[in-house]
């Protein structure tokens, strides 16, 4: 008889992005925001919204640059804000899913908040 316990993995995606270890579940900690990157110049925000809305409600998408940018641009990077965290979890898998002319890379992205600064200003004729 064995002693062997078996751990689940809780290791995210490999370093170049692909399977890790597990831990994609809709468990907590997860985010509802996925970073794509790779877009083709000529992509719309429309068409965006399209391909990742068979996925999920969508709260919030942005493309960078914008649609309306006069300025030439080589690459777009689209920002989508999933209403369900599970919907973010499976966009994850259209990575090198070609889209337009590109193949799309598509990762979480963490929302990072930073603390509010608070500044104390000492005197000299202060003890």
């Amino acid at each position: 008889m064995s002693n062997t316990t078996v751990v689940p993995s809780t290791a995210g995606p490999g370093p170049s992005g692909g399977p890790g270890g597990g831990g994609g579940g809709g468990g907590g900690g997860g985010t509802e925001v996925i970073q794509v990157t790779n877009v083709s110049p000529s992509a719309s925000s429309e068409q965006m919204r399209t391909l990742f809305g068979f996925l999920g409600k969508i709260d919030e998408l942005r493309l960078f640059p914008p649609d309306d940018s006069p300025l030439p641009v080589s690459s777009r990077v689209c920002f989508v804000k999933f209403h369900d965290p599970d919907s973010a979890i499976v966009a994850q898998h259209l990575t090198n899913t070609v889209f337009v002319d590109r193949a799309l890379i598509v990762v979480p992205y963490a929302e990072v908040k930073q603390p509010t600064r608070v500044v104390v200003h000492k005197t000299a004729f202060e003890s």
